[in-house]
């Protein structure tokens, strides 16, 4: 490709540090909500995710939401992922998000089917992550689709996105795996939520090694938590998760744990941005959306372009 596809891309691709955040779609046909949330951050964030049915609950689809995030004047990442289509639908999806105006496209496995409120339900997993991704960069590079007829016209140019855990076992395939989706055409990566700063340090010392923030963009993910409690639980109960014990003691200490937690989130943002190599933040604010200008403003992240 010689010209940006996106806002995203060119911010990036220009040096910027770069703000991401997320809404979650709902568990409704309305877009009214995500309408609403885009006009409020699109002043504070480059692009918005829009999960794509998050924890294998049934939500508004990704696409869609998409479309809505556009009504607000923001600009949509969507997800896509391999849990629930093969790859006829995930071509299809594709060209039918790209000829709605959506350019940037997040490619995930998805959780498994366990996980949400149809576990009963057959996962596909026709393609993995990185299938998918290089699947996306030949439809829009060499004009193929996955079975290797020709796209005659109009391929979609989507910037792709990955994700990249750096907490999940085994630490050491990691970065391994992250290269992976690099070579497969990831342009950039939004990490899990990072608590844990000095493993996190460790995992981008072993990218840096390899060269792989000259090769893509990385997008350290940060998360305000608005209790001990959560995030107690999300030490317990999250996979790939590592939440300090010194974090969920502050916030028990702290008088208004919320606000405590977005103190932290403002600080480990601050510290992201000396790490070498770290593009930009990506904010999982979950059902939190509003605290997103809060926490860029705090950061020292304003004014954005």
């Amino acid at each position: 490709m010689t010209e940006p596809s996106s806002k995203l891309q060119s911010l990036l691709d220009s040096g910027q540090f770069v703000v991401t955040c997320e809404i979650g779609p709902p568990k409704n046909a309305s877009g009214t909500g995500i309408t609403q949330h885009a006009a409020q951050l699109k002043a504070y964030a480059a692009a918005m995710n829009l999960t794509d049915n998050q924890t294998a609950i049934v939500r508004l689809s990704s696409i869609a939401a998409g479309v809505h995030v556009l009504a607000g004047g923001g600009e949509p990442i969507i997800q896509m992922t391999c849990r629930d289509r093969n790859r006829i639908a995930l071509q299809s999806d594709l060209l039918g998000a790209y000829s709605l105006g959506l350019r940037n496209l997040l490619c995930l496995s998805g959780d498994h089917q366990a996980f949400g409120n149809h576990p009963a339900a057959k996962n596909v997993f026709d393609l993995d992550s990185i299938q998918l991704i290089k699947t996306v960069k030949d439809m829009r590079d060499s004009k193929v689709f996955h079975c290797g007829e020709k796209i005659k016209q109009d391929e979609p140019q989507f910037y792709i996105g990955a994700v990249a855990n750096p907490f999940a076992d085994p630490f050491e395939y990691r970065v391994h795996r992250l290269e992976k989706k690099i070579r497969a055409g990831a342009q950039f990566i939004q990490t899990q939520c990072i608590f844990d700063m000095q493993r996190f340090e460790t995992f981008m010392d072993l990218a840096r090694k390899r060269g792989l923030p000259e090769r893509t963009h990385i997008l350290a993910g940060v998360m305000p938590i608005k209790s001990a409690k959560v995030a107690k639980y999300m030490q317990k109960n999250v996979s790939g998760m590592l939440v300090p014990q010194a974090v969920i003691e502050r916030l028990e200490q702290a008088e208004d744990q919320a606000q405590e937690g977005v103190k932290i989130c403002i600080e480990q943002i601050r510290h992201l941005k000396t790490i070498p190599g770290i593009h930009g933040v990506h904010i999982m604010a979950v059902a939190w959306e509003e605290i997103v200008p809060s926490i860029v403003t705090g950061a020292g992240l304003m004014p954005r372009l």
